[in-house]
């Protein structure tokens, strides 16, 4: 899964100038999972996923400890976590909160459902037969 969470990640990077850090990056992955998980098992779905994948990141990453999830799923940080975005430590920190959220929806929904979800938003990396545990398909 780390594989295809790190080329995610590269895909914003790229799209987007301003999520150069692996930071930013990252928490626009969660971000841009909300509308189509949202759709799929309501707001308040989504934002129940979203909170229990930080509080299992949290344990792993605490950069993320002052990180909230808002009553629409976004992600709220603090001004001093907005500041260190582009550090190296709120790039693995996001990272594994992004690495938490897919790991919940295989889970919960399974592995293929969860790629059709990602392959939505992300065709490109999904596209390139990346499957969540890092291997070729």
């Amino acid at each position: 899964m780390q594989t295809l969470v790190q080329r995610l990640i590269q895909e914003e990077a790229g799209r987007n100038p301003a999520a150069k850090s692996g930071g930013r990056a990252a928490l626009d992955v969660c971000e841009k999972l909300r509308a189509p998980l949202s759709t799929f098992t309501g707001v308040g779905g989504f934002r129940s996923l979203l909170s229990r994948a930080l509080v299992l990141a949290k344990a792993k990453a605490p950069w993320l400890a002052g990180l909230q999830v808002a009553p629409d799923g976004s992600l709220q940080l603090t001004a001093e976590q907005t500041a260190q975005l582009d550090t190296p430590e709120a790039a693995r920190s996001s990272a594994e909160l992004v690495e938490q959220t897919l790991g919940l929806l295989v889970t919960f929904i399974g592995e293929s459902l969860t790629l059709r979800f990602v392959q939505d938003v992300w065709p490109k990396p999904v596209n390139q037969h990346l499957k969540l545990n890092g291997a070729k398909k």
